[in-house]
């Protein structure tokens, strides 16, 4: 069953990178987002198809990356019937944070109303699309409500490279 969602949401894609981390398959010219690694669609594909599944788009995706990109980005979205809003061009990396910020700001720019964001990094695996939405789907819910949203998994073993979210009290499906 797929989520329905009333309030107008923006996605915004992550889709920098270096192309270190999955040497030597992902290289600075093709990083692991554009990279086929779990179906016969990119990282970047399987994300913007994600985001599409969710529904109740009031304006197409924005898609942040590395000015380097800029064509493998837009080739991949045309691939699969996407035309994002726009794709935002970092001149260089700067991490999470601006990207977010220029996503933010553009979103901003380009709606009527305050647009709610569902910021997306384009190289993770999500396997299951349906709870996905449905986690989305709770999540509008409590943004809706004025709080910032983060989604996150159970860890299987501690992992220095990561952080932590402390759950708090339950509000209905969601978390303080």
């Amino acid at each position: 069953m797929k989520a329905k969602i009333d309030a107008p949401l923006v996605p915004v894609i992550l889709s920098g990178g270096s192309g270190t981390r999955l040497w030597p398959m992902s290289r600075e010219a093709t990083p692991k987002q554009f990279l086929p690694l779990v179906t016969e669609l990119s990282l970047l594909q399987e994300t913007l198809q994600r985001a599409r599944s969710v529904g109740g788009f009031v304006q197409r995706p924005l898609i942040v990356c590395n000015e380097a990109h800029r064509f493998l980005v837009a080739e991949q979205a045309r691939a699969i019937a996407v035309e994002p809003q726009a794709i935002v061009l970092e001149p260089a990396g700067r991490n999470t944070a601006p990207a977010v910020a220029a996503g933010a700001l553009l979103a901003q720019q380009s709606s009527a109303t305050d647009p709610l964001l569902l910021v997306l990094p384009a190289d993770h695996v999500i396997l299951d699309a349906a709870a996905f939405a449905d986690a989305v789907k709770v999540a509008v819910k409590a943004a809706l409500a004025g709080h910032l949203v983060t989604f996150g998994i159970v860890p299987d073993r501690p992992e220095t490279g990561y952080g932590y979210i402390a759950r708090g009290a339950d509000l209905g499906g969601w978390y303080a």
